[in-house]
């Protein structure tokens, strides 16, 4: 592939490049989906605007603008879109460095790693050793390797009685109902449902009910709803209650999602 060339948005134009990183940039129009699929290489997303929620298949993430998502070669996942997405790609040879994430995850983007993908996007596809693109990717595997990850996946149930709960929570984020209170709408105790959530998703019931408005907040967020309605909406008794716990998982308050939105 010479690097003369326009810059391709075909994923498969970037499996075997001769250096460590290449760097795709690619629109999608909000509700788009790629479906289902995998790479040779591993794979940074980066929205530059909009939302992605990407699936495996076993969990769900959410990846709010500004922030970027790992996922290791070989992974089937799909990603939809929330909004219009500027999406940026690195394509990354997963022997290029061992500070590489090794598993599936989200992380914080530091402003000087944004504008490291930015730049390198605006290089040619095909750099040679040495040049800017070159210098600019390596400095993007230092930084990968300091990103600070967050919590941002949500584990999908197996046991079908768990699917039947979650599904409905999926569906109304704001159900206050306990873990009591499911047992019969279930068809198990409250101890035999607590057990099945440490098993099946490797939390507890509030927390991955947490999870789940949280997820739902930020694309609402991203949509430009104010924040009172989205804290009432998704279960929160008061804006300030919201924004703490949103704060404490995100590092930032939402309205700084609003604000990039």
């Amino acid at each position: 592939m010479s690097s003369s060339l326009p810059r391709s948005t075909d994923p498969d134009d970037y499996q075997s490049l001769p250096q460590d990183i290449g760097a795709m940039a690619k629109l999608f129009s909000d509700g788009s989906d790629t479906g289902l699929h995998e790479h040779k290489r591993d794979q940074l997303l980066y929205a530059n605007r909009g939302i992605m929620r990407l699936r495996t298949l076993g969990e769900a993430w959410v990846v709010p603008s500004g922030n970027a998502v790992y996922v290791p070669a070989g992974t089937r996942h799909s990603v939809g879109m929330h909004g219009d997405v500027d999406m940026r790609t690195l394509y990354i040879d997963s022997m290029a460095s061992e500070n590489l994430p090794r598993v599936f995850c989200v992380f914080s983007v530091s402003n000087l790693l944004r504008e490291l993908i930015l730049a390198l996007s605006e290089e040619p596809v095909v750099y040679e050793p040495g040049s800017r693109g070159d210098l600019i990717a390596q400095l993007i595997k230092d930084e990968i390797g300091r990103a600070h990850e967050l919590t941002l996946n949500v584990p999908l149930p197996k046991d079908e009685r768990l699917q039947r709960l979650c599904a409905e929570i999926l569906a109304d984020p704001s159900d206050r109902r306990t873990l009591d209170d499911w047992a019969e709408f279930a068809g198990a105790s409250p101890r035999t449902l607590a057990r099945l959530f440490a098993r099946d998703l490797g939390m507890g019931f509030n927390r991955w009910r947490q999870r789940i408005r949280l997820h739902g907040a930020l694309e609402a967020l991203s949509r430009g709803e104010p924040i009172s309605q989205v804290a009432k909406q998704h279960g929160y008794l008061s804006t300030s209650a919201f924004s703490a716990a949103f704060g404490k998982v995100m590092g930032s308050p939402p309205s700084k999602i609003s604000s990039d939105t």
